[in-house]
Protein backbone atom coordinates (compact mmCIF):
# COMPACT_ATOMS: atom_id res chain seq x y z
CA UNK A 1 0.00 0.00 0.00
CA UNK A 2 2.73 2.34 1.14
CA UNK A 3 4.27 1.55 -2.63
CA UNK A 4 0.49 2.40 -4.06
CA UNK A 5 0.98 5.78 -2.31
CA UNK A 6 4.39 6.55 -3.04
CA UNK A 7 4.25 5.83 -7.15
CA UNK A 8 0.52 8.04 -7.03
CA UNK A 9 2.46 10.42 -5.55
CA UNK A 10 5.15 10.93 -8.19
CA UNK A 11 2.63 10.41 -10.70
CA UNK A 12 0.72 13.52 -9.57
CA UNK A 13 4.23 16.25 -8.62
CA UNK A 14 5.90 15.02 -12.00
CA UNK A 15 2.28 16.09 -13.94
CA UNK A 16 2.41 19.12 -11.37
CA UNK A 17 5.58 19.86 -13.11
CA UNK A 18 4.86 19.04 -16.67
CA UNK A 19 2.20 21.36 -16.54
CA UNK A 20 3.95 24.51 -15.79
CA UNK A 21 6.61 23.71 -18.05
CA UNK A 22 3.72 24.32 -20.89
CA UNK A 23 3.62 27.52 -20.05
CA UNK A 24 6.90 27.89 -22.05
CA UNK A 25 5.15 26.90 -25.43
CA UNK A 26 5.40 28.72 -28.41
CA UNK A 27 3.14 31.10 -29.52
CA UNK A 28 2.35 30.91 -33.25
CA UNK A 29 0.91 34.14 -33.92
CA UNK A 30 3.85 37.03 -33.73
CA UNK A 31 2.87 39.46 -30.79
CA UNK A 32 3.68 42.02 -33.67
CA UNK A 33 3.86 43.35 -37.15
CA UNK A 34 7.46 42.23 -37.51
CA UNK A 35 9.89 43.30 -40.28
CA UNK A 36 13.41 42.18 -41.09
CA UNK A 37 15.83 40.22 -38.12
CA UNK A 38 19.13 40.26 -38.77
CA UNK A 39 22.56 40.41 -36.41
CA UNK A 40 25.72 41.71 -37.34
CA UNK A 41 28.89 40.76 -35.67
CA UNK A 42 32.10 42.13 -34.83
CA UNK A 43 35.03 40.47 -32.92
CA UNK A 44 33.22 38.83 -30.17
CA UNK A 45 29.86 41.26 -30.10
CA UNK A 46 26.75 39.89 -31.95
CA UNK A 47 24.17 42.77 -32.32
CA UNK A 48 20.52 41.18 -32.93
CA UNK A 49 18.35 43.71 -34.88
CA UNK A 50 14.48 42.79 -34.91
CA UNK A 51 12.56 45.88 -37.33
CA UNK A 52 8.97 46.21 -35.82
CA UNK A 53 6.40 47.71 -37.88
CA UNK A 54 3.77 48.17 -35.36
CA UNK A 55 2.79 47.59 -31.77
CA UNK A 56 0.32 47.51 -29.49
CA UNK A 57 2.40 48.93 -26.62
CA UNK A 58 -0.50 48.97 -23.93
CA UNK A 59 -0.50 45.37 -24.48
CA UNK A 60 2.60 44.07 -25.49
CA UNK A 61 6.03 44.63 -24.32
CA UNK A 62 9.14 43.04 -26.12
CA UNK A 63 11.51 41.93 -23.32
CA UNK A 64 14.24 39.71 -24.06
CA UNK A 65 15.58 37.59 -26.82
CA UNK A 66 17.33 34.03 -26.55
CA UNK A 67 19.65 33.68 -29.74
CA UNK A 68 22.93 31.12 -30.07
CA UNK A 69 22.13 29.99 -26.18
CA UNK A 70 22.70 33.68 -24.81
CA UNK A 71 20.46 35.75 -23.53
CA UNK A 72 20.10 39.71 -23.69
CA UNK A 73 17.53 42.02 -22.99
CA UNK A 74 16.31 44.06 -25.76
CA UNK A 75 16.47 47.56 -25.89
CA UNK A 76 15.47 50.58 -28.57
CA UNK A 77 17.42 53.29 -29.98
CA UNK A 78 16.42 56.85 -30.88
CA UNK A 79 19.17 56.39 -34.02
CA UNK A 80 17.03 53.79 -35.59
CA UNK A 81 13.37 53.99 -34.69
CA UNK A 82 11.37 51.04 -34.64
CA UNK A 83 14.00 48.91 -33.91
CA UNK A 84 14.66 46.63 -31.30
CA UNK A 85 18.13 45.89 -30.36
CA UNK A 86 20.53 42.85 -27.92
CA UNK A 87 23.72 43.12 -27.61
CA UNK A 88 25.53 39.23 -26.58
CA UNK A 89 28.98 38.94 -25.53
CA UNK A 90 30.65 35.94 -27.48
CA UNK A 91 33.98 36.03 -25.63
CA UNK A 92 35.68 36.89 -22.46
CA UNK A 93 35.67 40.91 -21.81
CA UNK A 94 38.27 42.69 -20.12
CA UNK A 95 37.91 42.98 -16.37
CA UNK A 96 39.37 45.52 -14.23
CA UNK A 97 41.17 43.69 -11.03
CA UNK A 98 42.26 46.18 -8.25
CA UNK A 99 42.41 46.32 -4.78
CA UNK A 100 40.63 49.70 -4.69
CA UNK A 101 36.50 48.94 -5.54
CA UNK A 102 36.51 52.24 -7.15
CA UNK A 103 38.55 50.99 -9.86
CA UNK A 104 36.92 47.84 -10.43
CA UNK A 105 33.22 49.55 -10.50
CA UNK A 106 32.95 49.71 -14.40
CA UNK A 107 33.66 45.81 -14.93
CA UNK A 108 30.25 44.26 -16.51
CA UNK A 109 28.98 41.32 -15.35
CA UNK A 110 29.56 38.67 -18.00
CA UNK A 111 27.22 36.91 -20.25
CA UNK A 112 27.09 33.28 -19.36
CA UNK A 113 25.42 30.74 -21.47
CA UNK A 114 21.80 30.26 -20.83
CA UNK A 115 20.12 27.01 -20.86
CA UNK A 116 16.95 26.88 -23.34
CA UNK A 117 14.37 24.88 -23.38
CA UNK A 118 13.78 25.32 -27.04
CA UNK A 119 15.91 23.34 -29.99
CA UNK A 120 16.92 25.97 -32.03
CA UNK A 121 18.86 26.04 -35.19
CA UNK A 122 21.96 28.65 -36.25
CA UNK A 123 19.15 30.78 -37.86
CA UNK A 124 16.33 31.07 -35.10
CA UNK A 125 15.96 33.20 -31.98
CA UNK A 126 13.47 32.95 -29.15
CA UNK A 127 11.91 36.29 -28.43
CA UNK A 128 10.16 37.14 -25.00
CA UNK A 129 7.56 39.49 -24.80
CA UNK A 130 4.60 40.16 -21.80
CA UNK A 131 1.43 40.38 -23.49
CA UNK A 132 -1.31 41.20 -20.60
CA UNK A 133 1.14 40.45 -17.68
CA UNK A 134 1.77 37.08 -19.13
CA UNK A 135 5.43 35.96 -20.37
CA UNK A 136 5.27 34.57 -24.06
CA UNK A 137 7.67 33.10 -26.51
CA UNK A 138 7.54 33.35 -29.86
CA UNK A 139 10.25 31.41 -32.67
CA UNK A 140 11.91 34.07 -34.63
CA UNK A 141 13.18 31.84 -38.40
CA UNK A 142 15.80 32.68 -41.15
CA UNK A 143 18.06 35.10 -39.11
CA UNK A 144 20.57 36.58 -41.25
CA UNK A 145 23.90 38.10 -40.64
CA UNK A 146 24.57 41.58 -42.52
CA UNK A 147 27.87 43.55 -42.56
Amino acid sequence: MKYLYLLLSATIVSVLFASCAGNKDLQEKAPANLGDVYYTAQGEVIKLYIAVNSIQTNRVNLTDVYFRNRKAALTTNEDMPGVYMATFQTGKQDMIMSSDPKEEFGNKVPQKMEKMNFELNEDEAILIFNQNSKVKYYKLKGVKERE
